[in-house]
């Protein structure tokens, strides 16, 4: 396993547009496609990640028939595939998923009655038993007396079921036979139709009261992604059993896991997927890859937590990796004051801490206020068996819960309740002694908690207790992401490069010493974990941050700049825009602003429209996905438009084009320096479709638009020379170069980059601290990494760096007995590098010399 490009497929990109990428993906090096999921899904689905049936290839890609045929077409060429699966949840309501409309028709007799994560034992008495089904576009009395309710023939299930617009639900086979009998006319009338509704496994209503009412687990807050108990023996082997057979049969490598945190025993889980592939390791055909398969979580970890051991897996999707190459590349110097100017700005607080606390704590209450309830109903119960339901009220109870859960800064505890005292993890701690803090704490609630939910108190029901701790655990995960990634990331504008899925946004920049600590604990725990810096879920693509990030090195400058863009467009400005919000669109103006002259073109400000207009409802301040603000979203989109007009706007954009191309050299080099260090770091580099080009994309749908593969293929074809390469760095070839350089030489060295030992390499002189220079080796041969940071003053437009910004910095190397063989950039010699002495063109250096 030495790399990995990711492929988006749907209907408009099905497996066999991929059989002609073979060559090209041989060419630049990739040993693996890493595919989205294949499983049949949503019909139109853009990402496959809403899962309809388990039996099926989705048809719309081509089904197994032409997925073994492009597997069969990669391996030719020598790539493997991974592929992604959704073991957390499948898509529902609609009419398309059988195992959820037999659900709804049979209840808790279906047989997918334990898959689904259904609280049959329900305290509301409005659901008394019943699953409850929000996906109602108004109050059930008013679709009722709309007639927007009718009884349709269901074949499928042989039966008879209520349509409403998309949505089917079917009726109990109790009530089939009356019905034949009576004909479907009878209920056409409303009270004979309410009392045919009312009699059924389900309690339709509005989608709005979902968040206060929902007995089943969701997908954070989307109501038509149902969780799944992947636990249960058959959910578990009917999620999995066609990932088994291709990785059975050889057509598959490896399996990367979605939202393992939404797992109720993530470790559980991975231990028995783990077990399974080994087992069927042993049955694979002679010429598939040897080896273990290859295992990854997509996993959010918090600022000091690491992947646990036990999990049994080779790593993350590699978000953590992408946060600290990204930090990596700002300059710390500016904190404070990119801080205090977003505050003056915008009026928000300056610090990231202030936004997530008060976002988690509006989410917690608008999106999962019922599922608050059911972990307050579970502590309770064990309470009561603890005798010290008298002690602690359910109010008491409910606001230490809410306490515990807003100050919980990681996705989850690693608590499972099987054991008798567990450790949770260092973030539960955490939260206990803030919420302890408070002026109003609940000391008895929270303490009863703490003992409960770790072991330590008096023995409890077990069942109580795992039930209470998988609940606990299935909040806070989608409440942090919904609350920190989809909420105060979108609120806080400080600069917008470090507010990205996976990121430590409170956190500006990361120093280059701590980078070598982060890759040498990599090079020791997860050698084989991904390294990404683009995925289908990024908010702005590598390059964009790549941009943003050289804001930092000079913010005097750019608040002078931006102070100049408020007074220009003072006169095109509505009165109702909110000046953070403002803020935020330069900012991706700025990063987002093409390099081929196309900015002023329609498809550019539609594309930003967009951007712009989802990252006002995931803010939630001034609109919302639940109730958008039309008219403030209109006037949003008017001052865009303004904006971009070259007839109101000509001095703003003569602006922004300045700014942009007097930043843009250094922010290519940004982006050619990440792509090398994701490419030499400990780890698995992963290229996102298409961004072996500049990636200047938005956030989805823009990161997932169709790719012009047939430029890539002939510009890879081309073979310049790399100085002719950065003269011409615009077109992106630069980087596609760099990258195929790094992956070849990763592919016929392979032992220098996965399993190989991490060195950072002593840098003295005056920039000692704004270079990473480090070594990967092994007994026999060397691979060395020298890659500028923040220097924006002195990069030239043809990516060169002027001797006199390293002035007297050295670096020392080993001697080995052969020279050094450039993989990119320029020459090396000696054991002194001097990286303003000879051959200096190149403000970067990969190189491989033998010992």
């Amino acid at each position: 396993m030495q790399s990995t490009y990711r492929l988006q497929f749907h209907r408009g990109f099905p497996f066999s547009a991929a059989l002609g990428l073979a060559g090209y993906l041989r060419r630049l090096g990739v040993s693996h496609v890493y595919s989205s999921p294949i499983l049949a899904a949503r019909a139109g689905s853009l990402h496959g990640y809403d899962v309809i049936s388990y039996d099926d290839i989705n048809p719309e890609l081509g089904g197994a028939d032409d997925f073994r045929a492009m597997a069969e077409a990669f391996r030719r060429e020598g790539i493997g595939v991974i592929i992604d699966i959704v073991p957390n949840h499948v898509a529902v309501g609609g009419d398309d998923n059988a195992m959820w409309l037999d659900l709804l028709k049979r209840g808790q007799d279906s047989i997918y009655a334990r898959w689904f994560d259904v609280d049959f034992d329900e305290r509301d008495p409005v659901l008394a038993g019943r699953i409850h089904v929000p996906f109602l576009g108004e109050p059930f009395n008013d679709a009722l007396d709309q007639g927007k309710l009718v009884v349709v023939e269901d074949p499928a299930r042989q039966g008879f079921a209520l349509r409403y617009g998309e949505h089917l639900f079917p009726l109990r086979a109790d009530d089939d036979a009356e019905i034949s009998t009576v004909g479907q006319a009878a209920y056409r009338e409303a009270d004979t139709l309410r009392a045919l509704i009312e009699r059924q496994h389900y309690r339709l209503d509005y989608w709005r009261n979902a968040s206060d009412r929902l007995n089943w687990r969701r997908f954070f807050e989307v109501t038509q992604l149902a969780g799944i108990r992947i636990e249960d023996p058959q959910a578990f082997e009917a999620a999995h059993r066609l990932a088994f057979a291709f990785y059975e049969e050889g057509l598959i490598d490896g399996l990367r896991i979605d939202h393992v945190d939404g797992l109720a025993d993530p470790a559980g889980y991975c231990a028995k997927l783990r077990a399974r592939l080994e087992a069927l390791s042993r049955k694979r055909p002679s010429w598939a890859t040897p080896g273990p398969a290859w295992l990854i979580v997509e996993k959010i970890l918090a600022p000091g937590e690491a992947l646990p051991t036990d999990w049994d897996v080779d790593g993350t999707t590699g978000y953590d990796f992408m946060d600290q190459v990204d930090a990596v590349l700002h300059d710390g110097r500016s904190e404070p004051i990119l801080a205090s100017f977003w505050s003056e700005i915008s009026g928000r607080p300056a610090a990231f801490a202030d936004e997530e606390q008060s976002a988690r704590r509006e989410v917690l209450e608008h999106g999962f206020e019922g599922q608050l309830e059911y972990v307050v109903d579970r502590l309770m119960a064990l309470a009561a068996a603890a005798g010290r339901d008298l002690d602690i009220p359910r109010g008491a109870m409910r606001r230490a819960t809410a306490a515990l859960v807003c100050n919980m800064h990681s996705y989850r505890t690693y608590l499972t309740g099987a054991g008798e005292i567990e450790e949770p993890g260092p973030f539960f701690q955490a939260a206990l002694e803030t919420a302890r803090a408070q002026p109003q704490a609940e000391h008895l609630a929270l303490d009863f908690i703490s003992a409960a939910m770790t072991g330590c108190g008096p023995r409890l029901p077990a069942d109580l207790r795992s039930s209470a701790v998988q609940r606990f655990n299935q909040l806070t995960s989608p409440l942090a992401a919904r609350s920190v990634e989809d909420t105060a990331f979108y609120r806080y504008g400080r600069l917008l490069s470090r507010n990205d899925v996976g990121f430590d946004a409170a956190r500006l920049t990361l120093p280059v010493a701590e980078f070598h600590e982060r890759m040498r604990e990599r090079a020791t725990a997860q050698p084989r974990s991904m390294l990404a810096l683009a995925t289908h879920d990024h908010k702005r693509g590598a390059d964009v941050r790549a941009r943003l990030a050289v804001i930092s090195e000079d913010v005097q400058r750019w608040r002078e700049v931006v102070e100049g863009w408020f007074t220009q467009n003072k006169a095109i400005r509505p009165d109702e825009l909110d000046r953070g919000d403002e803020y935020q669109f330069y900012q991706m103006l700025v990063g987002s602003w093409p390099l081929d002259g196309s900015a002023l073109a329609g498809e550019f400000a539609h594309r930003l429209s967009a951007w712009w207009v989802k990252a006002l409802r995931e803010a939630k301040l001034k609109t919302g996905w639940v109730s958008p603000n039309e008219s403030y979203e209109l006037a949003a989109e008017q001052f865009l438009r303004a904006t971009l007009d070259s007839s109101r706007s000509a001095a703003f954009l003569q602006s922004v084009e300045h700014y942009v191309e007097t930043i843009a050299p250094a922010a290519a080099l940004n982006g050619i320096v990440q792509l090398i260090l994701q490419c030499t770091a400990p780890g698995v580099p992963d290229t996102y479709q298409g961004t072996e080009f500049w990636d200047l994309s938005m956030v989805d749908p823009d990161n997932r638009r169709p790719v012009d593969f047939a430029v890539r293929q002939h510009a890879l074809a081309s073979e310049a020379e790399e100085s002719e390469l950065r003269r011409h760095w615009r077109d992106g070839r630069i980087k596609q170069q760099v990258l195929y350089r790094l992956l070849r030489a990763r592919r016929e060295r392979p032992d220098l980059f996965v399993g190989a030992s991490y060195r950072p390499l002593a840098v003295t002189g005056v920039r000692q601290d704004d270079v990473v220079a480090y070594l990967r080796e092994t007994q026999h041969a060397a691979l060395l990494v020298v890659a500028p940071l923040r220097c924006a003053a002195m990069v030239s437009a043809e990516l060169t760096l002027s001797a006199a910004w390293w002035q007297d910095t050295r670096i020392e190397l080993p001697t080995f007995s052969a020279e050094w063989r450039p993989i990119v950039g320029g020459a090396v010699s000696g054991n002194m590098l001097a990286p303003s002495g000879p051959g200096s063109d190149s403000a970067y250096r990969v190189a491989i010399a033998q010992r």
